[in-house]
């Protein structure tokens, strides 16, 4: 472990020293198809790209030589495909999980930018003045999101009081989690930088967690 000052810098996740304290590491899936052409994607199932593929080999090999408790992941085909190749390294099989899909976009899913701008210029207006996933057109809406998304966490989290768990998903679905540790809704609002094939931490006590990293990505380097 390094030091900065006084305080302490986490170690590297996944660290091939045992813990018994609870690690969430929470993974987004590689670039998809739709992620290259820029659409959204919510619920909808796109595969993941060539360069997906690629990204997701090299954050496999970051768990070569560790010791895991669970794998879960959305069942999602870019997810699902993301955690295989996770679980080949570690000789491990995925639990796919419908909980952990990505928030439902209703309408908005498989359009660009520019085509929801152009077939809902009301919604996207009222978007751009106060984003909320309520405004988009048979979504799933905002409480529904985060209710399923914290359901989920509390499964994982009986399930699991001490050790390593690794959860493959999407980036609204990490955001929720980043924003429940720190007490604040999504509402259409991501604060936080989440790219294709990062790892994101959240450690500690299951009752008390705290964000150990944001996005880390050095494996892609």
């Amino acid at each position: 472990m390094s030091y900065s000052g006084d305080r302490a810098a986490p170690p590297d996740p996944p660290e091939t020293a045992r813990s018994d304290r609870l690690r969430l590491i929470f993974i987004r899936h590689g670039t998809s198809t739709w992620n290259d052409e820029r659409r959204i994607q919510g619920r909808l199932d796109p595969p993941l790209s060539e360069r997906g593929r690629e990204q997701v080999k090299r954050l496999a090999e970051r768990f070569r030589d560790i010791t895991i408790d669970a794998l879960y992941s959305s069942d999602l085909q870019r997810a699902l495909a993301t955690a295989e190749a996770i679980g080949a390294v570690l000789g491990r099989a995925p639990e796919p999980w419908p909980e952990l899909r990505e928030v439902g976009l209703g309408e908005w899913e498989g359009k660009t930018r520019e085509e929801i701008i152009a077939s809902y210029p009301e919604e996207w207006r009222r978007w751009t003045e106060q984003p909320s996933w309520d405004v988009v057109p048979s979504g799933e809406g905002t409480d529904v999101f985060e209710a399923r998304v914290a359901a989920a966490i509390d499964r994982i989290l009986e399930r699991h009081r001490s050790g390593r768990v690794v959860i493959v998903t999407h980036g609204g679905v990490i955001q929720v989690a980043l924003l429940r540790v720190v007490g604040r809704s999504s509402n259409g609002l991501f604060p936080f930088t989440i790219e294709n094939a990062s790892l994101t931490v959240l450690q500690g006590p299951p009752d008390r967690l705290v964000v150990g990293r944001v996005n880390d990505t050095c494996h892609l380097s």
